[in-house]
């Protein structure tokens, strides 16, 4: 490592606790810093990560044709009717934009799309771009809507104005503008709810649905997999919020039980353990004893065939050490477990937009020595990674080079998978997983040239 990674490390030392030696908290949810010290994603890919499995809407970036490359197929969000957000648009601003303006290319862009798809809903997102040249979303969004009868919503995500977590709650204000105007006084629908912070990766927004179905739960919108703009529309009907990504979904769902007095919970579909745990919390929080009853037959019944697979899987990991870097805290205390649920300790973890309860949570689920990392670089992953012995890192496409560089497998933990993580096959998924990649041959191989 050279002197200015070195310098780097010491001058951060606030984004770094080890358990045991931790004595301050975690300056966690800074902004972004420029240069190589951040690896947080700017405000616009937080809101787009939101917002893009909605599947009926058109998704406009206002600004240059870069921006535009985060598009649907980052996220690997299925969908069960409309493939229109697959589409990505953009009103490329150049040069000549930048100084006399956007406002006239955005009112065209948005008059041509209306024109060809006929969407019920059009989000336009802002970027850095449009924050500093000053196009007024707002009116020209709201001139669209009346001028089409489409909702034409504009999102505040102006990249350089904080931190992936700023555009989650860009995301949510905006969803809460769509669902706000109607102002229709709702019926509550008895056990049905909500489901906050899943993205339907790999249809498990549709695994989770099956096991409340089973058990006599109604899953009414997910926010935001497989999602529509008529079934958004109807979200004040729930009787209950439950969470899963509280980074994305803390705030829509703070909001939502001030204006629609919808109680939330904190839920994980990762693992058996967090799965199992959830199903119960589910039933509880809506006093229905039937649902309790039907849950505990369908995670006997999956426990049954899932535990023997996990157990076999277990026998093979003996020794083994993993670190997780990944998005939110949710994610990383749920993997924490998951490891444990195989037999992988875990000597490093870091997220990029964890929440200080969080990583509460995972000081208190480690073991001691365990480094704990906010918003890390590459030079604090490879130091930690080395000198605790991993031999697997669990991350996103970013940390993929950095993993192989080191001759340490990986496993893609990241939003651009086609494999479901969640529920009980989410759980064999992941142990099979990790046994291919970790118990592969070619690790020896690497080692074998090293020497």
């Amino acid at each position: 490592m050279n002197v200015g990674a070195v310098e780097m490390l010491e001058s951060r030392q606030d984004f770094i606790a080890t358990k045991g030696k931790q004595k301050n908290q975690i300056k966690c949810d800074a902004d972004s810093i420029a240069g190589c010290v951040s690896q947080r994603a700017c405000v616009y890919c937080g809101a787009r990560v939101v917002l893009n499995p909605v599947t009926d809407a058109i998704h406009l970036v206002h600004g240059p044709i870069g921006c535009a490359s985060y598009t649907w197929d980052i996220r690997g969000s299925l969908s069960s009717g409309s493939e229109l957000y697959r589409n990505s648009f953009c009103t490329d601003l150049k040069e000549q934009d930048v100084i006399f303006g956007g406002g006239k290319k955005l009112t065209a862009a948005i008059d041509e799309l209306v024109a060809k798809y006929s969407p019920s809903l059009l989000f336009v997102y802002s970027t850095c771009i449009v924050g500093v040249i000053g196009d007024d979303l707002d009116a020209i969004c709201k001139s669209a809507t009346s001028r089409h009868g489409v909702e034409v919503l504009p999102v505040q995500s102006s990249g350089f104005i904080g931190n992936k977590a700023a555009g989650y709650r860009a995301a949510c204000d905006t969803l809460l503008q769509l669902i706000e105007p109607t102002k229709q006084i709702w019926s509550k629908k008895a056990g049905s709810i909500n489901y906050l912070g899943d993205f339907n990766l790999a249809g498990e927004a549709w695994i989770i649905e099956e096991y409340l179905r089973e058990i006599g739960i109604e899953l009414n919108v997910v926010f935001t997999g497989d999602s529509t703009y008529a079934k958004i529309k109807t979200a004040p009907q729930a009787s209950l919020n439950i969470m899963q990504c509280a980074g994305s979904m803390n705030y829509l769902a703070t909001k939502m039980e001030e204006l629609y007095e919808i109680p939330y919970i904190r839920v994980s579909f990762l693992g058996l353990e967090d799965t199992a745990d959830s199903l119960r919390r589910i039933a509880a929080a809506l006093d229905n004893v039937s649902a309790a009853a039907k849950a505990e037959l369908l995670i006997s019944r999956e426990i049954a065939k899932t535990k023997p697979v996990i157990d076999w899987y277990r026998g093979k990991f003996a020794g083994k050490k993993a670190a997780i870097y990944v998005g939110g805290g949710f994610k990383a205390i749920s993997l924490i477990k998951q490891f444990r649920e195989i037999g992988v300790e875990v000597v490093m973890v870091g997220t990029q937009t964890g929440r200080q309860e969080e990583y509460d949570t995972i000081n208190e689920l480690v073991d001691e020595g365990t480094v704990i990392l906010d918003d890390a670089n590459p030079a604090e992953l490879e130091r930690f990674m080395v000198s605790k012995g991993a031999n697997l890192l669990v991350g996103g496409v970013k940390e993929r080079p950095l993993a192989y560089k080191l001759g340490i497998a990986f496993i893609d933990h990241n939003h651009d998978r086609k494999h479901p993580l969640s529920g009980y096959v989410g759980a064999i998924n992941f142990a099979e997983e990790v046994y291919s990649t970790l118990c592969s041959p070619v690790w020896n191989s690497i080692r074998k040239g090293d020497d």
